[in-house]
C-alpha cells in the first residue's frame, strides 16, 4: 500500500523516525508511549495516530498491541520478516525451510516462514478450519506457519543479528532434525536425506545425534540414525540412536504408504520407494 503523507502528519513522522533511529523495527504500545512522550504526542492521541499510520501503510500491525515499521519514507527500512516473526509470539524460533535456507543447507526460498514455539497460539487462520491444518498468520504479503511443540522439544536455537535486531533461529542441526521429526510439514523424509548427502561436511554429526536423543521420540531418533548410517557416519557415532529400545516397527517415511523391506537394525520399514495413491 502506498503511504498517504497527508494522513499521518508531522507527529507520525517524528514517532516513526525516533523508533527507526533507536533500532526498533518492531515495537509494542509501551515502546510507542515512551517515544510519544519525547516527541510531544499526547497519550490520548497515540492510539488514533497508530491506527492512522497502519492505514497509511507506514506501519504493519503484527498482532494486537504490536507493530512493525514498513517502508515508505526515506531512510526508513522495512522490518525483516524474521524480525516481525519474533514479535508474533514469545518465545519462538525461526525453523523449517526458513532456517535451512539461512544456514545454506537449501537454496529453496519458502513462501511461508516457519516459527516454532512451545506456546499455544490461536492464529486467525485457525478459526473455523479443520483440526490438524497448518496454523498460519498472514501479515501483509508474508505468511507465517506456527508450529507448536512441547517445552522439552524447544531447544537448539541460537541468536543472530539481522540489521539491528536479534532473531532466534534453530541451529543447522536442529533445523535439519525437523526434516525427520516433521516430514509432513517439510516435504517427506527424502528432503532430509538429500540435505545430509549434499551437506554432510557442514553438519556437526555429534550435535545432530544429541539433538535426536534430546527430542524424545524414538521414531525420530531411528530415522536420523538410519539416515546418518546411510551417508557413511561411523557406527560408533550413531550407536546411541540404534541402541534406543523400541517396540514394534515404524515407517521410515510416514508421508508414504506402508511397504518395503523391514530393516531390523533400525526397526524401520524402508518405504521410500512406495508411492502414494493418485
Amino acid at each position: 500500500m502506498k503511504p498517504r503523507p497527508d494522513s499521518y502528519g508531522g507527529l507520525g513522522l517524528a514517532l516513526i523516525r525516533d523508533l527507526a533511529e533507536s533500532g526498533q523495527a518492531t515495537f509494542g504500545v509501551a515502546d510507542a508511549r515512551r517515544v510519544a512522550a519525547r516527541v510531544g504526542i499526547a497519550p490520548a492521541y497515540l492510539n488514533v495516530l497508530l491506527h492512522r499510520l497502519v492505514r497509511s501503510g507506514l506501519l504493519h500491525r503484527v498482532r494486537r498491541g504490536a507493530y512493525a515499521l514498513a517502508p515508505g519514507l526515506p531512510g526508513i527500512s522495512q522490518a525483516h520478516p524474521f524480525v516481525i516473526g519474533m514479535a508474533l509470539i514469545d518465545p519462538c524460533a525461526v525453523s523449517g525451510w526458513s532456517a535451512l535456507n539461512h544456514h545454506g543447507l537449501t537454496e529453496q526460498i519458502p513462501q511461508r516462514i516457519m516459527l516454532t514455539t512451545p506456546r499455544r497460539l490461536v492464529t486467525p487462520a485457525m478459526r473455523g478450519v479443520v483440526k490438524g491444518s497448518p496454523s498460519v498468520w498472514q501479515i501483509e504479503q508474508q505468511a507465517y506457519e506456527i508450529v507448536q511443540v512441547v517445552a522439552a522439544q524447544f531447544f537448539g536455537d541460537e541468536t543472530v543479528w539481522i540489521g539491528e535486531s536479534k532473531v532466534r533461529i534453530f541451529d543447522r542441526e536442529r533445523a535439519l532434525l525437523d526434516c525427520f521429526a516433521l516430514p509432513r510439514r517439510l516435504g517427506g523424509l527424502a528432503e532430509g536425506l538429500g540435505i545430509l548427502e549434499e551437506h554432510l561436511h557442514a553438519i556437526d554429526i555429534k550435535r545432530l545425534v544429541a539433538h535426536a536423543l534430546r527430542y524424545g521420540k524414538v521414531s525420530v531418533a531411528k530415522r536420523v540414525g538410519y539416515a546418518l548410517e546411510r551417508v557413511g557416519a561411523r557406527a560408533a557415532v550413531v550407536e546411541p540412536l540404534r541402541a534406543l529400545p523400541v517396540q514394534g516397527q515404524r515407517l521410515l517415511d510416514p508421508t508414504r504408504p506402508a511397504g518395503g523391506a523391514y530393516n531390523r537394525r533400525w526397526a524401520l520399514r524402508e518405504n521410500l520407494s512406495t508411492r502414494s495413491a493418485p
